[in-house]
């Protein structure tokens, strides 16, 4: 099985690049977001690869980070999410935001992806949201790669606070959010506890 390709970029299209190592070219699907941090054949690329041999084929998925391909992995343990909707979700949603949007319940965000409904966000939402509060941080300096934080300084003392009672940092970014769009951008580090606090207990 391949789990990580390092040559150089051959070229790419709308969902695929085709990544040569030792003059051997690979083609590998990815998302958007990935795809994104690729511009000029002939740069040097480094992919983490999702291998999926089936009777008829073998693909191989990319990534900028080992975090986006745990994602991957884990949204097709869903029921209905196969790999070109858990491509399309990952275009829309890098990974800590994803697991902020399953923390804070927001099938919205998720729906925003091509080929996912209501029932089926509803249904990641359901299955994964302890996976959203293990979620691994992304170094910040990774391309392609935004890094979910909190908006204000209120919201950032209301993350630390929860974090400092033994929530998780995703969990508790995730509940101050929802708290957050509740409660209106002038509202107090106090009113955002509390209300964190309760969402967290739901």
């Amino acid at each position: 099985m391949i789990g990580k390709l390092s040559g150089q970029l051959d070229s790419f299209g709308e969902d695929w690049a085709i990544i040569d190592v030792g003059g051997v070219g690979y083609l590998v699907f990815c998302s958007s977001r990935t795809l994104s941090t690729m511009s000029t054949p002939g740069e040097a690329v480094q992919l983490f690869i999702d291998t999926h041999v089936r009777e008829d084929h073998i693909h191989l998925y990319g990534f900028v980070h080992s975090e986006e391909r745990r994602w991957f992995r884990l949204l097709q343990s869903v029921q209905g999410v196969g790999a070109r909707v858990a491509l399309a979700i990952l275009s829309v949603l890098d990974p800590p935001n994803l697991a902020q949007a399953i923390a804070s319940r927001d099938r919205a965000a998720i729906s925003r992806a091509n080929g996912v409904g209501g029932k089926l966000a509803g249904r990641i939402v359901g299955e994964l949201r302890d996976a959203a509060g293990q979620a691994t941080p992304i170094p910040a300096g990774t391309p392609g790669v935004v890094v979910a934080g909190p908006a204000s300084g209120a919201e950032s003392d209301a993350v630390s606070a929860l974090i400092n009672l033994g929530y998780r940092r995703g969990e508790a970014a995730a509940a101050v959010a929802t708290a957050s769009r509740a409660s209106g951008p002038d509202a107090k580090v106090e009113a955002l506890i509390r209300a964190g606090l309760s969402e967290l207990s739901r």
